[in-house]
């Protein structure tokens, strides 16, 4: 019954109340459906993920006695960027189209890739502005607002997030492969290449998700609606947006944070081969596609979406206890596992901000979640890093080598508590759950959008646009 549903959403578009009128979409191959927004993730994320290890390379060569300090900041800068631009991005998205947006914020995240062998230097720099468009899941999950209604929204957001994991399933050990074979300037041109080709679907296959083009396409944009302070200010007013924007910010900071160094930990203190990383790496990749399709699905029909973001919660409190207290590899294993279930959260929190917000607000929306984000991001892996180093532990890819030096592994089996920053993790995790549960039970109030249509011929103007600066309703409905 939940697979059918899953399998549903990826090829249904929103219906309407109204059958009178037919809404027309402009451009790409067939109608709007979440599978276009699930390639558009699968292509941009695959390409990314097959440059991990060149990127690591690079890195270490570029900044050999600095390199962690340099990626904290590189990533730092990109994430602040990625803050500031996300709402006012999934603004604009809301006025000129999805479409035009997903086609700038993925060649724009892209734009680095091919810069890595011709000049590292302005690989790191033109990597670190690209955050300022580097925002892609906020104009997709806008995307698949307009196409789902809301009781397939749930598992097309569970689709779309599993699709980032499992486009690294399998690209980083790609990568290392055709890296070790043929070198990593192969591993750049093919992940240009698919880059070239996430771009080229969006221009040829990928239909504009909202109905009509609107009439002020082209109008010159005034500082006011491009200044993203005042996009901020628009959205954070509302009160509900403030506890969701604090829950992903206290969920995901160390979520991102273990992301950037739990592989060297398991390496280095918990002793981990390196085919055990790269099993560990594929398995808890599906077991989290299975989590964030099937299983967020299930939740959703069964207890709702504030009880489904709160499961999610727990498993990650959970999970990062375990990394923190456990010495042993079966608990990393385990460990792994919740991971897996705790990354139905974010999927979770933005459907319940989707399916109660207004739809000419939806790109906002999630431009802001998204940005906070991008935010926790550049600022996680830092923290951690800082954690680390005042726990004594010095998680050093030089020191994976095991035979290179056996005192390497073993220095960390006396210590109390080496994993004492997951700990920290788990503590910000209990924070978000806290704040979750004042979180009102609210429902959607659904919006025909062919009734607006035929009323208003989803025109923009000069004055609405501008409201997305000045508009004082909120962004989520109360029951």
């Amino acid at each position: 019954m939940y697979k059918k549903r899953v399998m549903r959403a990826v090829l249904k578009r929103r219906r309407t109340s109204s059958s009178s009128s037919v809404a027309q979409y402009t451009g790409g191959w067939g109608k709007p459906s979440v599978l276009h927004a699930v390639i558009v993730i699968f292509l941009e994320f695959f390409a990314w993920g097959l440059l991990t290890v060149p990127v690591v390379n690079v890195m270490g060569q570029a900044f050999p006695q600095y390199t962690f300090l340099m990626n904290g900041l590189i990533q730092g800068v990109k994430g602040i960027l990625s803050f500031l631009s996300a709402p006012l991005v999934g603004s604009l998205s809301d006025v000129w189209g999805r479409k035009s947006w997903l086609l700038v914020t993925v060649f724009c995240t892209c734009l680095p890739i091919p810069l890595l062998k011709l000049s590292p230097w302005w690989y790191f720099a033109v990597f670190s502005l690209s955050g300022i468009f580097s925002v892609t899941f906020s104009v997709v999950f806008a995307y698949v607002a307009d196409i789902t209604d809301e009781n397939d929204r749930t598992a097309a957001y569970g689709m779309v997030t599993a699709t980032f994991f499992a486009s690294f399933i399998v690209s980083p050990a790609l990568g290392a492969y055709i890296a070790e074979t043929y070198g990593d300037v192969s591993v750049v041109l093919l992940s240009t290449a698919v880059a070239v080709l996430d771009v080229l679907f969006i221009i040829l296959c990928v239909p504009e998700s909202l109905p009509t083009r609107p009439k002020t396409w082209g109008a010159p944009i005034t500082w006011e609606q491009a200044d993203p302070f005042s996009t901020l200010r628009s959205g954070v007013s509302d009160q509900s947006i403030l506890q969701l924007g604090l829950i992903v910010l206290l969920s995901y900071l160390p979520e991102a944070a273990q992301y950037s160094c739990i592989f060297l930990y398991l390496r280095q203190v918990i002793h981990f081969s390196a085919d055990d990383v790269a099993t560990f790496i594929a398995v808890i990749g599906v077991l989290s596609v299975t989590f964030q399709t099937l299983i967020l699905a299930f939740l959703y029909n069964w207890v709702g979406h504030k009880s489904t973001i709160i499961i999610g919660l727990i498993f990650q409190v959970l999970q990062l206890a375990w990394f923190g207290l456990g010495m042993s590899k079966w608990m990393m294993w385990f460990a792994g596992v919740l991971a897996s279930a705790s990354s139905i959260s974010y999927p979770a929190i933005s459907a319940y901000a989707s399916q109660n917000a207004d739809t000419e607000q939806q790109g906002l929306l999630q431009g802001i979640l998204t940005g906070i984000r991008g935010l926790s991001n550049g600022f996680g892996p830092a923290v951690f890093g800082l954690l680390f180093y005042f726990f004594h532990v010095e998680l050093d890819e030089t020191a994976i080598d095991m035979t290179s030096d056996p005192d390497n592994t073993t220095k960390y089996n006396g210590m109390m508590l080496p994993g004492g920053p997951f700990l920290f993790g788990a503590l910000l995790a209990f924070v978000a759950l806290l704040v979750t549960l004042s979180l009102p039970e609210v429902h959607s109030k659904p919006v025909d959008i062919k009734k607006k249509t035929d009323e208003d011929d989803v025109t923009v103007t000069p004055s609405s646009t501008a409201s997305f600066h000045h508009d004082t309703r909120p962004l989520l409905f109360d029951a």
